[in-house]
């Protein structure tokens, strides 16, 4: 039973026992919550598995009693599970029920991952690596100001890690928790957005200033979309490359091989900064 079980051609669920399994192979696909980085995870993901295998694709929005009954109420039905944690550093029991042979852990990971699969960034020292590859252009600012508004689910080490390079490298530095609304765009100053809502905020506010962004001030956003390639003059960004995490999301399915992988953050220079 094991055997035809670890070659796909049978399934068991709790209290029921074990069943031959369809020529479909179907796969729950759980994320946080839609952004244009995450639809090309998916497309990326979906255009590379065989049409036999069928996605179900569901949010659970950083809640995490939606995140555990959603699980809960998955396990026994699908063939794969690709998971995108609601926390960076807490991890549910409900994922411990999961074979690890059929689970892969996407994008938040500072947890004991213990044996299972990941495909994870790091928000932290990679964080700090990709600012350092800006170093000329950012020593031309007096202060780098990050935009860290309640209720951001991004993880909060990321501020020290800013604190640390614009300690080491002689920049002020500021984390503001209000709204890009709230604060006044000023000259010499570089701003750190992760929302592209806030991106086109800043833009905004600084016509209404008569400042011109790359010019008057810096403007760096985290995870690249194709939008930042024609916003203004172009908005430089910190990202991983999604549709690599969608491809190797699926060679996990496919092949089944454990994979234990960090995603390199990328620096994407434009005329923002």
């Amino acid at each position: 039973f094991l055997d035809l079980r670890e070659r796909g051609l049978i399934d068991s669920t709790p209290g029921k026992g074990y069943y031959v399994t369809s020529q479909v192979t179907n796969v729950l696909l759980l994320l946080d919550q839609y952004t244009p980085f995450k639809e090309a995870l998916y497309n990326s993901f979906v255009r590379h598995l065989p049409i036999n295998y069928k996605v179900d694709l569901l949010f659970h929005q950083y809640n995490e009693r939606l995140f555990n009954t959603i699980l809960r109420e998955s396990i026994g039905k699908y063939n794969k599970y690709i998971v995108m944690n609601f926390d960076n550093e807490k991890f549910s029991d409900y994922l411990y029920r999961i074979d690890s042979s059929r689970l892969l852990l996407l994008d938040f990971g500072k947890f004991d991952k213990k044996d299972y699969s990941y495909i994870c960034q790091d928000f932290d020292e990679a964080f700090y690596a990709a600012l350092e590859k800006l170093d000329d252009k950012l020593k031309r600012y007096r202060k780098v100001v990050l935009f860290y508004p309640k209720g951001l689910k991004h993880p909060r080490s990321v501020c020290d890690y800013l604190h640390q390079y614009c300690e080491a490298h002689q920049l002020e530095d500021e984390v503001y928790e209000r709204k890009v609304a709230d604060y006044e765009i000023k000259p010499d100053e570089v701003y750190i957005a992760f929302r592209q809502t806030e991106v086109v905020e800043i833009i905004k506010k600084s016509r209404a200033a008569g400042l011109e962004c790359g010019k008057d001030f810096g403007l760096i956003a985290y995870n690249d979309t194709p939008a930042y390639e024609v916003i203004d003059k172009g908005i430089t960004t910190l990202s991983i490359d999604h549709r690599k995490m969608g491809l190797d999301a699926a060679e996990f399915i496919l092949t089944g091989k454990p994979v234990h992988e960090y995603l390199p953050t990328e620096v994407h220079e434009r005329g923002s900064l």
